[in-house]
């Protein structure tokens, strides 16, 4: 009998720790897609209003920014994740943010090697990121 409970118990830990790997998998995978959409719809709206008045691709990369998701998913990671990729998370966040401000201020360029400055320090965050979610989520 004691032995039966003790199986049972080891099983379910097993199981709930599996649950718990898939479901924060799912919260990673998710946070990097709404970062990559904020991205490319921000990017998208900055090309698109490039000729228009500066208030106008302001409020266009601004919405786009807001219309991606990317908070939502941030606060799921900040809530459920173990701190150490938070703080992962936070960083690739806070790069998205420093391309917001360029994107809605049309400065630099997009085709300037200063906008894809900004670009590749956004890139290697989310390399990193997504480097220290396989650790985390291979342990």
């Amino acid at each position: 009998m004691g032995s039966t409970l003790f199986a049972d118990r080891v099983r379910w830990r097993r199981e709930a720790a599996e649950r718990a790997r898939r479901e924060r998998r799912e919260i990673y995978v998710g946070c990097l897609t709404r970062y990559r959409l904020a991205y490319e719809g921000m990017h998208t709206a900055a090309d698109r209003h490039r000729e228009a008045p500066p208030a106008d691709r302001e409020t266009a990369v601004r919405e786009a920014f807001r219309n991606s998701g990317c908070d939502e998913v941030r606060e799921s990671v900040l809530l459920c994740a173990p701190q150490e990729m938070a703080t992962v998370v936070e960083d690739v966040y806070a790069t998205l943010r420093e391309l917001l401000e360029v994107l809605a201020a049309g400065e630099p360029a997009l085709d300037s090697a200063e906008f894809q400055e900004h670009r590749m320090k956004h890139a290697r965050a989310v390399w990193a990121a997504r480097t220290a979610m396989r650790a985390e989520l291979s342990s």
